[in-house]
């Protein structure tokens, strides 16, 4: 049986530049049980507009960078450090993984891919859950995410529980975790759209979803794990 994870509008951000929103399918392999899921993500990074690991395997290189996120390492003074450390907020619109709705459970995704990924290896992640997500949720949810990103961590952990508020639209796209204590994301609008709409990006791969329906882009005000 194959089983099909839907993620719908999802809006990304990254660093001083850029935010994206589309529909994401991604087709899982033989496992039981079946689950499927439309959900609805702002997330945020570290690198330039536009994010160069859509298109490499070596993200941006920092100098001088401000440790806004909980894992980072110290370098010396004026010493380039490749990183891409990132905010992942979700929302799920509506889904299951076996007999358990999955629908509005929401959950927080930080890490850092690292200095590169080339050999399918990338540094660490952290998953926070809203406390209103049932053990069983979780469960689910965490399988889905290993069908949508497909790769190796050096440190993988799921976090403390904590509250997430969400909200997205046309204009600004705001998640926070635990009122913005423990991470936070606040996107705005494109001021460089052509028309009444949002800039959209599209054709572009997310991870291992086959499809989308574009990345809405929108710059960001604050990308930060703390």
């Amino acid at each position: 049986m194959t089983r099909q994870l839907l993620i719908g509008g999802a809006t990304l951000a990254v660093l001083g530049g850029v935010a994206f929103s589309g529909t994401l399918t991604v087709t899982a392999a033989e496992q039981a049980p079946e689950w499927s899921l439309n959900a609805t993500a702002i997330e945020a990074c570290s690198c330039p507009m536009f994010c160069q690991c859509y298109f490499n395997t070596e993200p941006a290189a920092h100098v001088g960078h401000n440790h806004d996120h909980a894992h980072d390492h110290d370098h010396a003074d004026g010493e380039a450090e490749h990183y891409c450390r990132f905010n992942m907020a979700w929302e799920v619109n509506n889904g299951h993984h076996g007999a358990t709705d999955l629908t509005g459970a929401r959950f927080w995704v930080a890490g850092d891919l690292g200095n590169t990924w080339e050999d399918g290896v990338v540094d660490w992640s952290v998953v926070h859950f809203d406390p209103t997500v049932s053990p069983q949720q979780r469960d689910g949810i965490l399988q889905v995410l290993g069908s949508l990103f497909p790769v190796e961590w050096v440190s993988f952990e799921v976090g403390e529980e904590l509250p997430i508020e969400w909200e997205a639209n046309a204009d600004r796209a705001v998640a926070t975790l635990d009122g913005g204590a423990a991470a936070e994301v606040r996107l705005v609008r494109a001021p460089q759209a052509m028309s009444e709409g949002p800039p959209v990006l599209e054709n572009i791969q997310y991870w291992a979803a086959p499809r989308h329906d574009g990345f809405v882009m929108m710059p960001n005000e604050v990308e930060a794990y703390r």
